[in-house]
Formats: structure tokens, C-alpha cells, sequence
């Protein structure tokens, strides 16, 4: 079995990001693109990425503002956007470049908004869905910078980004553990490789861009049009999105399957991955 970071890391120029990611699989089978949540990284794969790649071929991705994904600062002279937009549209481009018609999104909370705002805004690009405990009703998709402080909150950029640096500096353990429903399971090595993946070059101020440039997407508006196969993971114990969340999005959604996995929080394919790599083969073999 292949292991994550055996694997080659590549990098890919896409709208104005160096783009941090690893592929595993044989060529066969269905593509999956795994988008991790925030304050992670491609890391957070590591359990069942190498699994899934004997099911077919398998990327994961760095995205903006974590891991080593470039983080640049935008300008009058650089037009990069971290909007959750302009980075749906980065995916069908990176998707592009990779030279892949369709994908299977597979997305961890606030990357499961960016898989659903892919397959809204790119239906052509996406076969599939994996949403695992996604933001779609709140927080990331819900939430939002009053557009009336936003010139305030440019002009201020530098001071916040430092202001940034030092919550997330003072918080970051407990708010990775706090996404198990064990935090015995997260070993100190492990949260101190999220910590390095997280704290590389201008990381503060790629965050604050990220947070910037967040508003309210009505995804829930917007959930008629998907109509290709879904499957919906949610931990039993997330305090991060609500299992009521999940439960929801597969009752609103056209052609989806729920699972509920016991004993676990907000990260499904960490905390139980035999779990997750079970539920995934299932939605694959209904899928062909």
C-alpha cells in the first residue's frame, strides 16, 4: 500500500497559487480530489489516502493559505483571490491542468463548502460527492465580513495578520483537539507536523485573507441543482457542525447517502478510518 507521503510532491501553477500535491493510484478507476478543513492539511489524509488509491487515482491537495501551498499577498499588481469563488474555480482549473474531465469531490468541513461550491459553479467537473461533516448551513457558508468594514479591514491587513498570528499561535492545539471526540487519539507529534504544515512563510497574513474574504454563500439555496451521487459522513459527537447539519443536507439532497460514524468528531477519516474507507468503497461500487 502506498503511503501518503511516499508519495511524489508535485506543485502546479494555478491562478497565481503554487499549488502543493500529492497523487497516488493507478491511472484506473474513478478520480478522487481530497479538499481538507481548515487549520489542517493534506495531512489530515494521511490514514486513508494510500486505502482509497487502490481504488483509483487519489490527489491531495494543500489548499490556499495551508501546508505548502504558496500564500501570496494580494495587489494592485498581483489579482489573487482567496474567495471561496475564486478557489472553486481554482479547482476546476487545477482539475484542468491535471488533465481530468470529472472528479469525485471528497471534502472535509470547510473544504466540503469548497466541494459544493465547486460542483455549483463546474457541474461538468464533478461525478461525485464526499461531503465529511461539510459546512454547508453555517459557519464558512454562513457566515461573513460586513462588506461596509471590509475597505476598513484591507487598510489594516498588517496589524491583523500579526493580531492573527498570535490567536491562532495561543489556540491551535485546543482547537485541533477539540475536532476529536478522543484528543487522547492525536498524538503531540502529530499536532506538532499540523502546526509546521500550518505555520510556513507569510502564514498569518494568508489566513487573514482567507477570513476576509468570507460571506454568506446560501448554499442551501442552491441544492436542487446537484444531481450527482452523494455520500454524507458526519462524526456522532461534532461539536463543530452539528450531525442535525448532515443530516439535513442528505435528506435535502437528490441522490445521497448518510452515515453516521460512532465514536468519532469532526474527523471522520482520522479518528475512525476503517470506518470512512468502508463507507467510501460502498459509495464507489454504487457508483459504477
Amino acid at each position: 500500500m502506498i503511503d501518503l507521503y511516499n508519495a511524489e510532491s508535485r506543485f502546479a501553477e494555478c491562478r497565481g497559487f503554487r499549488l502543493h500535491y500529492r497523487m497516488m493510484g493507478s491511472g484506473e478507476g474513478p478520480f478522487m480530489l481530497l479538499l481538507h478543513g481548515s487549520f489542517l492539511s493534506m495531512r489530515s489524509w494521511r490514514s486513508v489516502a494510500g486505502p482509497l488509491s487502490e481504488m483509483g487515482t487519489v490527489v491531495v491537495l494543500d489548499r490556499p493559505a495551508f501546508g505548502n501551498t504558496s500564500r501570496p499577498v494580494p495587489s494592485r499588481q498581483n489579482a489573487v483571490s482567496y474567495a471561496p469563488e475564486a478557489q472553486s474555480d481554482m479547482i476546476d482549473e487545477f482539475l484542468g491542468v491535471l488533465g481530468i474531465e470529472k472528479a469525485i469531490l471528497v471534502g472535509n468541513s470547510t473544504g466540503g463548502t469548497l466541494a459544493m461550491l465547486t460542483a455549483l459553479r463546474h457541474p461538468e467537473r464533478v461525478s461525485g460527492l464526499v461531503f465529511v461533516d461539510a459546512m454547508i448551513y453555517s459557519a464558512y457558508a454562513a457566515s461573513g465580513v460586513p462588506s461596509v468594514m471590509k475597505p476598513v479591514l484591507k487598510a489594516a491587513s498588517p496589524l491583523f495578520a500579526r493580531l492573527m498570528r498570535l490567536l491562532i499561535n495561543k489556540f491551535f492545539d485546543r482547537l485541533l483537539l477539540s475536532f476529536w471526540n478522543d484528543p487522547a487519539r492525536l498524538s503531540a507529534g502529530t499536532i506538532a507536523a499540523y502546526r509546521g504544515d500550518m505555520m510556513q512563510g507569510n502564514w498569518p497574513r494568508g489566513f487573514w485573507e482567507v477570513f476576509l474574504e468570507t460571506h454568506h454563500l446560501h448554499l442551501d439555496e442552491q441544492l436542487g441543482s446537484i444531481s450527482v451521487p452523494v455520500l454524507v459522513l458526519t462524526g456522532e459527537a461534532d461539536r463543530t457542525v452539528k450531525v442535525e447539519e448532515s443530516v439535513r443536507l442528505a435528506e435535502e439532497l437528490q441522490d445521497s447517502v448518510l452515515e453516521v460514524v460512532a465514536d468519532c468528531a469532526h474527523l471522520p477519516h482520522e479518528e475512525q478510518p476503517e470506518v470512512f474507507l468502508g463507507a467510501m468503497r460502498k459509495f464507489l461500487l454504487r457508483m459504477m
